[in-house]
């Protein structure tokens, strides 16, 4: 017995936490993206079928409602009073397949390790690129001196890991 989730659609947030230093939009987006925890709150949605236990893969998160297709009607049925609720989730006795609408997120400051995390990849984000697809800039003025900057050319792709943050978000990780 196994849960496929085929589709999930997650709004974005009203906002971004608030952190001093201030941490742009983009980069708690990145953030995310690489984590299952929501630090503010908004509507996802998945639809997943099988049978099993389906367990939320975003956290923190609150069903509101749970819809089972209905092939007759051609439209969803909510069983939201009727679910089995499981130790992880919900059990799915059926095929499906099954719609979850879920808030997830708080409105609760981060844990210190994400915020810790979403500092040091905004200043890693914010640094000097250099030259825009340049891997290598060399300036020399005479008799003054050379400046000669090397970057791997995957130094943005890599932002998570080479920043530090990667290593502070190991517990939040998708799995």
């Amino acid at each position: 017995m196994s849960i496929t989730v085929l589709e999930q659609d997650e709004d974005l947030p009203d906002s971004y936490p608030v952190l001093s230093p201030a941490v742009p939009d983009h980069v708690w987006q990145r953030l995310e993206s690489y984590i299952a925890w929501r630090s503010t709150e908004r509507t996802v949605v998945w639809i997943v079928e099988g049978c099993g236990e389906f367990t939320a893969p975003l956290k923190p998160a609150s069903m509101t409602t749970i819809e089972i297709w209905d092939d007759l009607a051609k439209a969803w049925s909510d069983i939201t009073a009727n679910a089995e609720v499981s130790p992880r989730g919900y059990w799915l006795p059926g095929k499906g397949p099954y719609r979850f609408t879920a808030t997830v997120g708080d409105d609760d400051p981060p844990p210190a390790a994400i915020a810790k995390a979403a500092q040091l990849l905004a200043a890693y984000m914010a640094a000097n690129p250099g030259t825009p697809g340049a891997t290598r800039v060399r300036d020399e003025v005479t008799g003054i001196g050379v400046n000669d900057v090397w970057r791997d050319p995957s130094w943005m792709a890599r932002a998570m890991q080479n920043s530090g943050a990667g290593d502070l978000l190991r517990p939040y990780r998708r799995v």
